[in-house]
């Protein structure tokens, strides 16, 4: 049994990030970037299902610049078997890799798919389920268990109303959540070995896929700054600040 797992390359989620000066988007020059902290959690789920004796291969992939090979190696430490890097310098948008990820998926027909749920840089959470669509695939979102056994994938997830838990016939699609589990810490051993490990590098064009962005960003902006709190001597004088002042009642 195949497992596909989807890494992106983001800003590192310790880094304050800051707006470029004309608006255009997020200043990425000489920042840390790292895995995308849910795409971490998928990946060690992939490599835990391994382990137990469930899957026999774990292929790691990305879609970006060349720098995203970075990335990679890292999922091939945690415990990947190989990786594929499908490289473009085009701002891809969630539609564009949710097609690039469904051609590969063609290509390798791996038994399930396993993505984290958001990226941290623009939260756009669509991936997957566009992955889903776009390959007739059932899928689990926000999963926080996973059981794969004779053909199907059991995910537990939360929902508004609670817990809810999915009967997945394989192959499908499931994207994780935080409290799937707790990647492991990368050794510096598993690093050195990560380095001989098999990474291929393909173009969107290989894949007869057309990736140009179908989204137009107008401007980005940082939010405005909160103002200082106050401390009020009584209720009735909150109260009142609510009303005049925050207008929330």
């Amino acid at each position: 049994m195949k497992v596909l797992v989807g890494v992106k390359r983001v800003v590192d989620y310790n880094v304050k990030v800051r707006v470029k000066s004309d608006g255009t988007g997020v200043d990425t020059t000489n920042v840390k970037m790292s895995m995308n902290p849910f795409d971490e959690i998928a990946v060690e789920e992939a490599v835990r299902l391994k382990e137990a004796g469930v899957v026999s291969e774990v292929v790691a992939v990305s879609c970006g610049v060349a720098q995203a090979q970075e990335t990679l190696r890292t999922a091939l430490a945690i415990g990947a078997d190989r990786a594929v890097l499908i490289e473009s310098s085009e701002d891809l948008q969630p539609l564009a890799v949710a097609k690039l990820l469904k051609a590969l998926v063609d290509k390798e027909q791996p038994s399930l798919v396993l993505l984290g749920k958001q990226a941290i840089d623009n939260d756009s959470n669509q991936t997957g389920q566009m992955l889903a669509a776009l390959a007739s695939l059932p899928q689990a979102t926000f999963a926080s268990k996973v059981v794969v056994a004779e053909g199907k994938a059991t995910v537990s997830r939360e929902v508004d109303g609670g817990a809810e838990t999915l009967s997945l016939t394989l192959p499908a699609v499931v994207t994780t959540d935080l409290r799937l589990n707790e990647p492991r810490y990368v050794t510096l051993p598993n690093i050195m070995k990560a380095k001989k490990k098999p990474l291929e590098t393909i173009r969107p064009e290989d894949l007869g896929v057309d990736v140009a962005p179908r989204l137009k960003t107008l401007k980005v902006a940082e939010p405005p700054k909160r103002s200082a709190g106050v401390t009020v001597p009584d209720v009735k004088t909150l109260v009142e600040k609510l009303k005049t002042e925050a207008k929330v009642l």
